[in-house]
Order: structure tokens, then C-alpha cells, then sequence
């Protein structure tokens, strides 16, 4: 299943323990991210996982903004 807004992301059950992943692929999000995080370029990725495009790096990144952006409640003191 993709999800609303992010058609290149997709969940499923069966896959990757229904972790997000590249829709059609069995590459997590968590996985690009790492990738991103450890210095590798959108362009270095899609050239080493060639079922992988810049494209989906970028959607990757749009996914995780996404879910980072949630409301923090404080308590009151």
C-alpha cells in the first residue's frame, strides 16, 4: 500500500516487517536515510542501488520531514 502523498513510499505487512520502504523495492526509508546521514549524495545512491532514483531519494527525504513534523505538547508546570 502507498501512502496518501507519498506514492513512491509504501507499507506492507510482508515487507520489511511493514517498515516504509521505496515502493516496489525492499529498500526501508530508514535505509536511505542512513545513507544520506552517513554523507552519500542522491546521485552516489541511485548509482549504486540502479533500481533506485533520485526521485525516490528525494521522496524518501520528503517522508521523513513529514513524520518529524508533529505537534509537542508540553506539560504544564
Amino acid at each position: 500500500m502507498t501512502l496518501a502523498g507519498f506514492p513512491r513510499i509504501s507499507v506492507d505487512p510482508t515487507v520489511c516487517g511493514g517498515r516504509p520502504v521505496v515502493a516496489g523495492t525492499r529498500v526501508r526509508v530508514t535505509d536511505v536515510l542512513e545513507m544520506l546521514a552517513g554523507g552519500a549524495t542522491s546521485a552516489e545512491i541511485a548509482a549504486d542501488f540502479p533500481y533506485l532514483s533520485e526521485d525516490d531519494v528525494r521522496a524518501v527525504l520528503a517522508y521523513a520531514a513529514h513524520q518529524a513534523d508533529h505537534p509537542v505538547v508540553l506539560a504544564a508546570e
